[in-house]
């Protein structure tokens, strides 16, 4: 095998929605790094089963902004 073919697996620090924390290994970004979550098990609606909205970053203000036109007539 070829040496400095893989990328570097180190820890990561994952926080889910609710605050719990845990370590996982991986090669995404650098030793020490945090990943916080945004949708988990624990909110997911395939989980759950309940359903709500999670307008992250604007989403759904910027989908009403982009087709506000669309179907209406004058």
């Amino acid at each position: 095998m070829k040496p400095d073919t893989h990328p570097a697996y180190h820890e990561l620090n994952v926080i889910m929605t609710d605050g719990t924390t845990f370590k996982t290994r991986t090669t995404a970004g650098k030793p020490g790094d945090t990943l916080r979550l945004d949708i988990d098990p624990k909110s997911h609606p395939a989980w759950t089963g309940v359903q709500r909205v999670i307008d992250t970053g604007g989403q759904i203000a910027k989908f009403n902004k982009k087709f506000a036109g669309i179907g209406v007539k004058k």
